[in-house]
């Protein structure tokens, strides 16, 4: 791109742009230039200036086997080639109908057995939500109306998933507006609640194993199927929303197979069409699904649905991804490259331990808490926002990821190699050298 073609979109977002989570204000200013990225390949980034960067945080969450993946393209290309959209209010699309039961599949033999398409992880919670308190109308429970979440937790967006939400900057201003929500620091004090309070409960929600814009928090081991047997002793629904954790990310393909939990709701979206598209789905079991049966005029109809709900383009390339984790071997792969990613980032919290204080890893996911003082756990204040400074010193280096306030996060694309891992830790290391000084 040229220098004039780069000043012209420059003049255009900052005239007409509003990206999300960004102070505008900060971001048009006129010593400000954005990255425009213009291309990749694998798990590599290019950009407008001619660079070269490693995708570290796998474009917020969702690219699973890197850029223009042949097999993933190839599938859109032949999508494509046979038709764009079908409404799924009304009629089928053969992708649709295969991906469902390709999900299904990849359940315990029997338990979720049923798929609702929408957009988003957004809108894969705000399925699971409805489907929660119209389930409990339909079977003589119109009582249980609350919600149980955590602290620190994000579930979207959209009013009801954001207040289902723990993190005040995003839920506070909307919280009267939305769903009647609890939040808990722990399964202990979930459990101290009187019975009274649980029989009032539609659901509980969690990301299982680890809270990810909370600056990526690990939940104790056994805290899942602790939680699992709350809500099956009181009769209270569980979602599990594995937006962020679905797809190989923990290690596994879905984080609820470490603690054999197998959930109410399983809200999945980001990796779904391996970073392609936008595609989301919420799984529930069979006597769920049969509350919602009857005649027209009893309606009991599940009343939800998008324009795009099951599009065939999305849906053909979530197929493919799915086929590229059996052709390419890829949770047997990740393993290794999981303890290696753990020792590059011991070895940069030995280097770096005056400014690195807690280094969280689960899986494929990563978080690095930036101090002031490590030993005298003394935080930057978080207005001097050091660890998106940090983040763009490391862009120098050759890596584009996005912290949680002083949290760096990396979470590469499955299919990086050791030495792009060696790269990305490099590259974090050097950004944070150059902002927090050495040692």
């Amino acid at each position: 791109m040229d220098a004039a073609e780069l000043a012209r979109l420059t003049a255009w977002d900052r005239a007409h742009g509003w990206h999300p989570f960004t102070q505008m204000k900060q971001w048009t200013d006129p010593g400000h230039q954005p990255l425009f990225v213009t291309g990749g390949n694998g798990p590599w980034l290019e950009g407008a200036d001619g660079r070269r960067y490693f995708d570290g945080n796998s474009t917020i969450w969702t690219n699973l086997h890197g850029h223009r993946h042949p097999h993933l393209d190839q599938a859109l290309r032949d999508q494509l080639d046979k038709i764009s959209h079908v409404s799924a209010l009304g009629f089928c699309n053969e992708p649709a109908t295969r991906l469902a039961k390709a999900l299904v599949d990849l359940q315990p033999a029997g338990s979720l057995t049923r798929v609702f398409f929408s957009d988003d992880g957004s809108t894969a919670v705000e399925c699971a939500v409805k489907m929660a308190l119209q389930y409990h109308q339909l079977t003589g429970h119109p009582e249980r109306v609350g919600f149980a979440a955590f602290e620190n937790a994000y579930h979207g967006d959209t009013m009801a998933a954001a207040t289902l939400g723990g993190i005040g900057t995003f839920a506070d201003r909307f919280r009267r507006f939305g769903l009647n929500t609890q939040h808990f620091a722990s399964l202990e004090a979930l459990a101290e609640m009187p019975q009274a309070f649980s029989e009032g409960l539609a659901a509980v929600i969690i990301e299982p194993l680890i809270q990810g814009s909370a600056g990526m928090r690990t939940w104790p081991k056994g805290m899942l199927g602790g939680l699992r047997r709350w809500c099956d002793e009181r009769g209270v629904l569980l979602i599990c929303d594995e937006v962020m954790t679905g797809f190989g990310r923990t290690g596994r393909m879905f984080a609820g197979e470490h603690e054999d939990v197998v959930p109410d709701f399983l809200c999945l979206a980001k990796g779904l069409t391996g970073g392609y598209l936008p595609l989301a789905a919420t799984l529930t079991p069979e006597w769920i699904y049969e509350a919602f049966l009857g005649t027209y005029a009893e309606l009991k109809t599940f009343f939800y649905g998008h324009s795009y709900t099951g599009n065939p383009l999305a849906c053909a390339v979530a197929l493919a991804n799915l086929e590229v984790f059996e052709r390419e071997n890829t949770l047997a792969e990740l393993q290794p490259k999981i303890v290696l990613l753990g020792e590059l980032l011991a070895g940069m919290r030995q280097k770096h331990r005056r400014h690195l204080g807690a280094v969280r890893q689960c899986g494929f996911i990563a978080g690095l808490d930036v101090m002031e003082d490590a030993a005298a756990a003394r935080a930057y204040p978080w207005e001097e926002q050091t660890g998106a400074r940090v983040c763009l010193a490391a862009r120098e280096a050759g890596l584009l990821t996005r912290p949680i306030r002083d949290t760096l996060v990396l979470l590469p694309p499955l299919c990086s190699s050791p030495e792009d891992l060696r790269h990305a830790v490099a590259a974090l290391s050097y950004g944070l050298e150059a902002v927090c000084g050495p040692g």
